[in-house]
C-alpha cells in the first residue's frame, strides 16, 4: 500500500524542486520563521559560497529554531569570514591527483570522476567549497581522456561518481556514462556519492535506478546524512527503493560543532539508520577547508564521544570514525582504546 506521503515523492519532479530551491539570506529565513537580523549571518560568505537549500530540505527544520541542527549545515555564517590557522582552501590537496580533467586517482584500485559540479544544496563545511570545477567539469563528449586513463590501468575495479553531486546530473546523462564506464572490462563497482537523496527524495526516479543497476556493474550509493531529522519518512522511503533495486545503501556522516557532536544525536543517527536498513560506514571529521572552522571537533571529543557510543550500541550499528589526510593511500582510522590514529 502506497501512503500519501510515498506519493508524493515518488511522483514529485526532483529539477522543478532544482529550479525553485532557497537562494538568499532572507528567503531562507521567512520559510523557518525567523528574523535575519537577529542572525549572525554574512552576505560576504552568501556571494563567496552561494546559499543553496531545497525546499523539501528546509520542510525538515524546526520554525523558529536559529540552532536547528539542519539549518546550522546551510546558514551562512559571519564565522565562516574569520582567518582559522590550518583551514585551506584544497585540504586533502586534491590537485596533485587530478591526472586529467574530471578525474581524481588517489587511492589504489578506484578512481573519483566529477560528475557533475552542481550541487542541491551547499553543506557550509564542503571540503570541495573552492574545487576548480570550471576546469573539471567535462561533458559527455570530453569524458574520453578519462575513460581512457581508467581503460590503461588495469588495476583499477571502481568508479566512484561524485561532484558536486552526481545525482544532479539528468538521468539520461548518467546512463549514458555509467554505459561507458561498464565497457571497461577491469572495472567491476560503481559508487555514487550523493548527498540529493536526502535533500531531494523526488531524486529517486525509474530511470534512474535503471541506470544504477543496468549494467554489469555492482552498485552502491552512499549518502550524507548529518542527523537523524534529515532521514525523514520521504528519505527513508527513497532510499528504500534504491535497496528493493540491488543498490547497496550505504551512509557517511561528519562531525561537525552544535550539529551532532553529541551522544543523543549520534545515537538516535545510527539506530534510526540501522531501523531503515542503511548501513552505517564513515563517521568524518571534518576536512579543514577554509570558510569551516567553527565546525570542528577535536580528536580527543571525538574520542570520547565514540568510545561512549561502542559502550551503548552494538558493533555493527557503528561507522568507521576516521579523517582523511592528504596523500595518505587510506583514510586513517581513528581509535578510542589508543587515543591515536592508526
Amino acid at each position: 500500500m502506497i501512503t500519501r506521503t510515498e506519493a508524493r515523492w515518488q511522483t514529485g519532479d526532483w529539477q522543478h524542486e532544482m529550479k525553485t530551491m532557497i537562494r538568499s539570506l532572507d528567503e531562507l529565513c521567512r520559510f523557518v520563521g525567523l528574523d535575519v537580523s537577529a542572525l549572525d549571518v554574512s552576505e560576504q560568505a552568501c556571494q563567496a559560497f552561494p546559499l543553496r537549500v531545497p525546499r523539501p530540505y528546509a520542510s525538515c527544520m524546526e520554525k523558529g529554531n536559529a540552532r536547528d541542527p539542519l539549518l546550522l549545515q546551510v546558514l551562512p555564517q559571519a564565522l565562516e569570514m574569520a582567518d582559522a590557522p590550518g583551514f585551506v582552501s584544497d585540504p586533502l590537496e586534491e590537485a596533485a591527483f587530478n591526472p586529467v580533467p574530471g578525474l581524481v586517482h588517489k587511492y589504489h584500485g578506484r578512481v573519483l570522476l566529477i560528475a557533475s559540479p552542481s550541487c542541491a544544496v551547499h553543506c557550509r563545511y564542503c571540503f570541495r567549497r573552492h574545487f576548480p570545477y570550471q576546469a573539471n567539469t567535462p561533458g559527455l563528449a570530453e569524458w574520453q581522456a578519462a575513460l581512457d586513463y581508467i581503460a590503461a590501468d588495469d588495476s583499477i575495479h571502481e568508479v566512484i561518481l561524485s561532484g558536486g553531486d552526481p545525482l544532479s546530473a539528468s538521468d539520461a546523462y548518467l546512463c549514458r556514462l555509467i554505459e561507458r564506464l561498464a565497457a571497461i572490462d577491469h572495472v567491476r563497482y560503481l559508487r555514487v556519492h550523493s548527498r540529493l537523496p536526502v535533500v531531494i527524495p523526488q531524486r529517486i526516479t525509474d530511470d534512474l535506478l535503471a541506470a544504477l543497476t543496468g549494467t554489469r556493474l555492482k552498485p552502491v550509493v552512499v549518502v550524507h546524512i548529518n542527523h537523524a531529522n534529515e532521514l525523514s519518512q520521504d528519505v527513508a522511503g527513497a532510499l528504500a527503493r534504491l535497496r528493493v533495486a540491488g543498490v547497496r545503501v550505504l551512509n557517511q556522516t561528519v562531525l561537525l560543532a552544535d550539529v551532532n557532536d553529541n551522544l543523543p544525536a549520534q545515537r538516535e543517527l545510527l539506530e534510526k539508520l540501522h531501523w531503515h536498513n542503511i548501513e552505517a560506514y564513515y563517521l568524518h571529521l571534518l576536512d579543514p577547508v577554509a570558510g569551516a572552522a567553527h565546525y570542528q571537533v577535536d580528536n580527543e571529543k571525538a574520542l570520547a564521544l565514540y568510545d561512549r557510543l561502542r559502550r551503548q550500541l552494538p558493533g555493527f550499528m557503528l561507522p568507521h570514525l576516521v579523517r582523511e589526510t592528504p596523500h595518505a593511500p587510506y583514510k586513517h582510522w581513528l581509535c578510542p582504546d589508543s587515543k591515536t590514529i592508526r
